[in-house]
């Protein structure tokens, strides 16, 4: 059984998403006490204030998943050199009402992929920003900026081998981390 229990946040909607395919070809490479549950974003209405003493059924969903785990994975696309809207949006009302944030203390870890070759650098140091408001103890080594070209997969859709070595470190290292601060 887990002992270990990682929300997986992928800041990106499309069907066909790099981080998506990246985040479930990742997971692999865990050991057996993690496990992983994907946290829906794309049904959160958007931040209002106003509705932080009766949230809706999806902000009450979100903000148990993420309560429940003791990790968080983070992967997000580059959008006009910072966050996607819909990943801003997801974290605002699970840090709300003021005092009552579900992030509060979780160890993270952030990753992305894009098609350009810096990956999503902007938008991981943006990210970064903001968890270190959350209180988020964030993974700073190793850094993970996925080129999604060619070759990163195998035909199952698994990790390559030629990106095994960096990936699986990058997984050891979060391990360690989490078990560190969970």
């Amino acid at each position: 059984m887990a002992q270990y229990q990682i929300a997986v946040v992928v800041g990106s909607l499309r069907k066909d998403s790099f981080n998506r395919k990246l985040a479930g070809a990742l997971e692999k490479l865990f050991p057996a006490d993690f496990s992983f549950i994907q946290v829906r974003i794309d049904d959160l209405p958007l931040y209002n204030q106003d509705d932080d003493s009766h949230p809706c059924a999806q902000v009450t969903r979100l903000k148990g998943e993420i309560a429940a785990a003791q990790g968080v994975l983070f992967f997000t696309p580059e959008y006009n050199r910072s966050i996607p809207g819909v990943l801003k949006n997801a974290i605002d009302h699970a840090s709300r009402p003021y005092g009552k944030s579900s992030w509060n203390g979780k160890p993270a870890a952030i990753m992305g992929a894009s098609v350009g070759p810096i990956g999503t650098a902007m938008a991981q140091q943006h990210l970064r920003n903001i968890l270190a408001y959350l209180n988020m103890p964030t993974l700073g080594q190793p850094e993970a900026f996925i080129h999604n070209k060619e070759g990163l997969y195998d035909a199952d859709g698994n990790i390559a081998e030629a990106s095994q070595k960096f990936m699986q470190s990058w997984v050891d290292a979060y391990v360690a981390w989490v078990k560190r601060h969970a």
